[in-house]
Formats: structure tokens, C-alpha cells, sequence
């Protein structure tokens, strides 16, 4: 594993993780500004469905998405931003999808425990004979100690964790606000492919490797993570049980960010996100219970290249 990046300065095995995110975690590995790093992940079930006699197996929530890290970044302290910079994913060889009762958007019309193993290669992931798609990999789990407390890597929140935003993939860069010294990074959850919504529970879980640098913002912060492609941005909103919060969230975040380092007003913001913005779900898993996650997606325009100013 280690020969994939040679070009790494670090690395990290996925034997090194937790199952929340906090600031009383002993860091693993400690790196700095624009070094390379090669992480390796698990699978969100740590490796614990392999065929299809445990392929139905219940597992215990407190269990599901280890994040490999945490990683001390020298120079994080609070109020900065950490940018992690996702150079590239490489999915495993073979990933599953499950849905079971009393879970996700159709929960009402099924009625057992389902399965799918898919197996990934050159790029493309072949599901069955009849259905094959290209691969789109990405991090469902990518976060930062939170402000207080111990949070496990399953909810979302303003410190990161299960975002489930298909968009952090290879070439983005994912702004995280830092609350500790170090900002405790750590990332996991990865997925082959997932839609918009995750509307079944899962994605295509699997585990692999992932290359990353990072840069730090100095005294420039937001409320919730921001992602940047190369050709949108990308704010959050987090609610429980509450789709609509959620959005609103999302879309005030942006409006933020369009008014504080833009110099927009607030009705300019108001009506560029109504006709440019597009404001999406990221995870609705739960229709009952649980976090949602919402996302607004703002073009880069010369008005509003990046995020932050700054950059």
C-alpha cells in the first residue's frame, strides 16, 4: 500500500482510527502545510461483510465508519480554516450496498434485508450482467475535533464527520473550521459511488487509499464545512429530522459567504442563489431520525471565484 503514492511524505494505516471525532484523541500522525499524505481507509462496517452469509448481519451503529487519524496539522490553531486537498482516490476491488427495513426513502416498500456486492475496476463499477457504471469515488467521512464533546463519526455536524456530499472527491478541497490546536483531522466512509441523497443507507462501501495535502486559512472561519471543485463551491446545513432546516441552513451559509467576503448585499445574494445556486440533498437517509444534509451550489463566477477571498 505504502508504493501506491511514492510521491508521499506520510503515511497512514487505516489500523489507525476511531469511531468519533475529539479533542482528547491522541493524534497519529503529525504533518504539516502542502505534504503529501497517503491514508488508507476501511470500508464503513471496518471490513465486517465479506460475502453474502454476513452480508445481512446487523452491526452496531457505534461501530460503522471508522476514520483513520486523527492527524495533527502544525500551524491549525482555532478560528483558521484547514483546506484538505483530495489529489486522488483509489477505491478497492470490491465494495457492497445494503437496505433493510424501517430504513431510507422506500422503507414502506420493502420488506427484507438486501445485499449487493459490486466489483470495481479500471474505473468502472459492474453491479450484475446487465448493469455496469463508471466509478465516481468518494469520502463520506471527513472531519475535525468539534468545539466541545465527543462526536461519533455517523452524524454530520459543524465540525464535519458524515457530510455524505458526493462532491468530496478527487481534484476538490474540503474546508474544515479548526476549534483545537492541531484541528484533529480524520476521514474515512468511502464510497465507489453514491447518489445525491444516499436514499437507501448506503453507498458502495469500500475501503482504499487516498492522497491529500492540506493549507490553513489564518482567521477566516465558517459555521459548517465548505467544498470547493474546480468549478462550484459548496456550502452545508445539518438538522436532525428536519429537511427543511437543513436547506435553509445551506443556503444562509452561502448567502454569508457571498455577503462577508464578496460584498454582495443581502437581497443580492437572495436573488443570485435563486437564479445561479443550486440547492440540493446530500443525505436523507433517515426519514425519521437521524441527520440530513443539505447542500447549495454556487458557480465560480469572477464575482465569486472561491469561497474565501483570500484564495
Amino acid at each position: 500500500m505504502k508504493t501506491l503514492y511514492p510521491e508521499a511524505k506520510h503515511y497512514i494505516s487505516r489500523d489507525s482510527h476511531n469511531f468519533s471525532f475529539s479533542k482528547d484523541h491522541n493524534p497519529a500522525l503529525t504533518i504539516s502545510p502542502n505534504e503529501l499524505v497517503h491514508l488508507q481507509t476501511w470500508d464503513c462496517y471496518k471490513g465486517a461483510i465479506t460475502n453474502a452469509e454476513n452480508a445481512l448481519l446487523p452491526i452496531d451503529d457505534s461501530l460503522i465508519n471508522p476514520a483513520t487519524g486523527p492527524i495533527f496539522v502544525t500551524g491549525a490553531e482555532p478560528g483558521d480554516t484547514l483546506s484538505v486537498k483530495l489529489h486522488d482516490i483509489q477505491p478497492g476491488p470490491r465494495g457492497v450496498a445494503r437496505t433493510y427495513p424501517g430504513n431510507g426513502q422506500l422503507q414502506h416498500l420493502v420488506t427484507e434485508c438486501f445485499a449487493q456486492f459490486f466489483d470495481v475496476k479500471d474505473g468502472w463499477v459492474k453491479m450484475n450482467e446487465k448493469v455496469s457504471f463508471p466509478a465516481s469515488p468518494m469520502l463520506g467521512v471527513i472531519g475535525v475535533a468539534p468545539e466541545s464533546g465527543e462526536i461519533p463519526t455517523m452524524p454530520a455536524g459543524k465540525h464535519g464527520g458524515n457530510l455524505d456530499n458526493n462532491l468530496n472527491a478527487k481534484g476538490s478541497i474540503v474546508h474544515l473550521p479548526v476549534k483545537h490546536s492541531g484541528a484533529l483531522l480524520a476521514m474515512g466512509d468511502m464510497h465507489a459511488s453514491m447518489g445525491d441523497g444516499e436514499i437507501g443507507g448506503t453507498g458502495i462501501e469500500i475501503g482504499g487509499d487516498v492522497l491529500f495535502s492540506v493549507e490553513i486559512i489564518k482567521g477566516i472561519n465558517t459555521e459548517y464545512p465548505v467544498t470547493e471543485t474546480p468549478t462550484h463551491w459548496v456550502t452545508h446545513g445539518v438538522a436532525i429530522q428536519d429537511i427543511p432546516a437543513a436547506l435553509q441552513i445551506a443556503c444562509e451559509e452561502a448567502a454569508g459567504l457571498l455577503v462577508n467576503q464578496w460584498g454582495f448585499t443581502m437581497n443580492e445574494a437572495f436573488v443570485f442563489l435563486s437564479v445561479q445556486g443550486n440547492l440540493g440533498i446530500a443525505q436523507a437517509v433517515h426519514p425519521s431520525s437521524g441527520t440530513v444534509i443539505a447542500k447549495m451550489i454556487v458557480p465560480k463566477l469572477k464575482a465569486c471565484p472561491t469561497p474565501f477571498k483570500v484564495r
